[in-house]
């Protein structure tokens, strides 16, 4: 009798010996004698495929949300647009606004790495007025480059979800305190509140105003208000 009978009992082979697609008696790679994977790993090719999906999926959603009002996009629509199933697409985004977040992305983690390491007054440096000022100039700068993208992603309740929010809520909390706001958490989401993108679409898109102007007019409040902040 072999090891293996010994171990397993007669006609019964090694559990890590699969067969099947690998062929009888074929091990899956990496798989130890007596050891029984829970799965095969995921072939190469898998992974290859898995990845290409993605990389259609958000090029597809990145044209429907430039085509239209990026909300009323749906998962049927970019499921077809990206040539993926509907199963191959929730497997990865649970609705529109998670695959604008990823889209999005990108571009708000470049303007936090520019908060906490950039030059002043955006960076670290500058009195709290100036950065708050700054801040402005930056997100009415990201919001005229990828509006679409921020309508589909941060709109309604959904915008107070996202980990964006919360770092632009840390950043400019950090600012008020700097500045002896007396009540730094009752004022942070107002000052947080005329960068919402459904306001900036409003603004630029229905009222007409150039995106210079609202950035001028919304630094000047950020000098008026955080100026003569003990005030408040």
């Amino acid at each position: 009798m072999s090891n293996s009978d010994e171990r397993h009992g007669p006609g019964v082979t090694d559990p890590s010996v699969r067969t099947g697609a690998q062929g009888p008696g074929t091990l899956w790679p990496g798989a130890l004698p007596g050891h029984v994977p829970d799965h095969p790993p995921e072939a190469p090719r898998q992974r290859a495929d898995a990845a290409r999906n993605r990389r259609q999926i958000l090029e597809a959603a990145r044209r429907l949300f430039g085509e239209g009002d990026p909300r009323s996009v749906t998962m049927d629509q970019i499921a077809k647009a990206a040539g993926v199933g509907r199963a191959t697409l929730y497997r990865r985004f649970p609705d529109p606004p998670a695959i604008a977040v990823a889209l999005l992305d990108e571009h708000e983690r470049r303007l936090q790495g520019q908060l906490i390491y950039g030059p002043p007054p955006l960076g670290p440096g500058a009195p709290a007025p100036e950065r708050l000022a700054a801040f402005y100039l930056a997100a009415t700068d990201l919001l005229e480059q990828h509006l679409p993208l921020a309508l589909g992603a941060e709109t309604g309740s959904a915008r107070f979800a996202t980990g964006a929010y919360g770092f632009w809520r840390v950043h400019v909390l950090a600012l008020l305190k700097d500045a002896d706001v007396a009540d730094p958490d009752a004022v942070v989401d107002l000052l947080l509140a005329p960068v919402a993108p459904d306001l900036y679409q409003f603004q630029r898109h229905v009222r007409g105003l150039s995106r210079e102007r609202i950035a001028l007019s919304l630094s000047w409040s950020a000098r008026q208000l955080l100026g003569g902040a003990g005030a408040l």
